[in-house]
């Protein structure tokens, strides 16, 4: 057999959440209701196995202590990205090419950030009743998507 044939891409996955169940305490920034923290403890478990690289999320409340379970079991410090902003997911493809980066966002922008992962629009707005989407989305390049997992957790 011909191994020459195989190519050596480096796949990057990224795990894209939604911010867990929040308070309604009538601000912009609530922190997250009880559910809300049971989930992020759930997301630290289902991925407690998987080997990470890098842990972003916006710069809210909700989405910080949605991965800050996972940010501490994993001992990776999250990093704060802008929403809507392509060149922020270029520089997490290119800084961590093969690796797994976890992104903590919202019901709009994880929508997004798949589809400008995926070059096309796919994926819609979650609902705001919807907290419990985990996109694994495994990329070559981006536009060039080699599979999409969608999970409910």
């Amino acid at each position: 057999m011909n191994h020459a044939s195989f190519s050596q891409q480096s796949i990057t996955t990224f795990i894209l959440t939604r911010h867990a169940e929040k308070e309604n305490d009538g601000t912009k920034d609530p922190d997250l209701s009880l559910a809300g923290k049971e989930r992020s403890q759930l997301l630290m478990t289902l991925l407690q196995k998987t080997k990470v690289d890098a842990i972003y999320s916006t710069n809210y409340k909700r989405t910080r202590n949605t991965i800050a379970p996972l940010s501490q079991a994993k001992k990776i410090t999250a990093e704060t990205y802008e929403s809507f902003k392509g060149e922020e997911i270029d520089r997490m493809l290119s800084k961590y090419v093969g690796g797994t980066i976890v992104i903590a966002g919202h019901s709009n922008d994880i929508p997004w950030i798949a589809n400008y992962l995926i070059g096309k629009e796919e994926f819609k707005a979650f609902d705001d009743t919807d907290y419990n989407n985990l996109l694994m989305i495994a990329v070559e390049e981006k536009g060039k998507t080699t599979k999409v997992t969608w999970l409910s957790y």
